[in-house]
């Protein structure tokens, strides 16, 4: 789950699936930032990556108001752009890798060379590793198809020991940033050459699998499939003509997703919107680099601090032993004033480490995807 197989094309072209996305501050360099994009879902462990694909992170500065009570990244505020492409695999399976800034500067990669490559402010790895993500899948689906909350304890992640392709950039923040403060990170996947379609774009986890695919809640677009159209956005820059059915379809869903306990925790205004609908549409990662690295605990305080009018303490982002479904499940059930709500998952049977490339490695023996897949 989390950006698993999230639409039909998705499903349709799983190169090009982006399954997770993570952002957090080295803890190996103080001052370097580790950006995340897993793609491929049942990746093999000799797996290559798509010679027709840009490999894309957006970052951009975010502004953190506390008088307002919001976190946004202004439109037209300046881009930081770090494309990764790859060579076609040679006879032997080799392939090379490149992350490359607007200005040219850069550095290559083999992949699945643990080592990767460094130059220019800018370090890169490229290859099959085991998944991280920390979620029992089928028991939150059961809990949309039931209408109750279907979680065990412990609980079980769907196929555990499955491969993904992962690209790790880390980018020293003085040299190429430029500036402190938090930054925005949108991931995205696109086709390669002069005419680019986005394929797929990911902020924060499970926006798309559980907050935009399920439909029977919305009365509006209940026939609407809405997430490949989500996935064709801008991720800093929502477009307008699709907007208002995005709004019906979260301002549904995370009303149902309130009412599992009982209770109503977020009351929806007159006109029926969620409180947390518009954070969601600004689905970016928010980070904050200048703070230090923090293993659990940091998703989502950055927007949460500031929704209560207070400076935030952690570098926020999301880093890959943080149980992030957790964090989610309470703040749409409870408003996270309440116990906290786990799927019984708490970590990954192969924990990240805190040394280059952070991943585990992948395994050699993946379990073999089921057929719908």
């Amino acid at each position: 789950m989390s950006d698993h197989i999230s639409g039909p094309r998705a499903l349709a072209d799983p190169i090009a699936d982006i399954t997770d996305v993570y952002a957090f501050p080295s803890p190996e360099r103080p001052g370097w930032l580790v950006l995340v994009m897993n793609t491929m879902p049942f990746a093999a462990a000799d797996g290559r990556f798509s010679d027709g694909l840009v490999y894309r992170f957006r970052l951009r500065p975010v502004d953190v108001d506390l008088a307002d009570r919001r976190v946004e990244s202004p439109h037209g505020a300046r881009e930081w752009v770090l494309d990764c492409v790859f060579d076609v695999p040679g006879t032997a399976g080799a392939q090379q890798g490149r992350c490359t800034l607007g200005n040219g500067q850069g550095t290559n990669c083999t992949v699945a060379d643990p080592v990767g490559g460094e130059s220019s402010g800018i370090r890169m790895f490229a290859g099959p590793r085991w998944d991280p993500f920390i979620m029992d899948a089928p028991a939150g689906l059961r809990t949309i198809a039931e209408q109750r909350l279907s979680f065990t304890d412990p609980g079980s992640i769907f196929m555990d020991g499955k491969n993904v392709l992962s690209l790790v950039v880390e980018v020293d923040c003085a040299a190429v940033l430029g500036r402190p403060g938090p930054v925005g990170l949108v991931a995205e996947t696109k086709t390669r050459g002069t005419f680019q379609v986005r394929i797929e774009r990911v902020g924060r986890p499970e926006v798309k699998n559980l907050l935009l695919a399920p439909k029977q809640f919305d009365t509006i677009n209940r026939d609407l499939e809405i997430r490949d159209l989500y996935n064709m956005e801008d991720g800093f820059h929502l477009g307008s003509s699709y907007a208002g059915a995005y709004r019906a379809r979260l301002n549904a869903n995370l009303a149902f997703w309130d009412g599992l306990d009982g209770e109503v925790h977020w009351p929806l205004s007159d006109a029926g919107t969620h409180p947390l609908t518009e954070m969601v549409l600004a689905d970016y990662l928010v980070v904050d680099p200048t703070k230090p690295y923090t293993e659990r605990g940091s998703f989502l305080e950055i927007e949460r601090a500031t929704r209560e009018g207070r400076a935030h303490e952690t570098c926020g982002g999301r880093s890959l032993n943080d149980d992030v479904m957790d964090v989610l499940y309470t703040l749409w059930i409870n408003g996270g004033a309440g116990p906290v709500i786990s799927d019984g998952v708490h970590a990954a049977s192969r924990p990240a480490s805190t040394t280059f490339p952070y991943l585990a490695s992948a395994n050699p023996t993946p379990p073999t995807p089921p057929a719908h897949v």
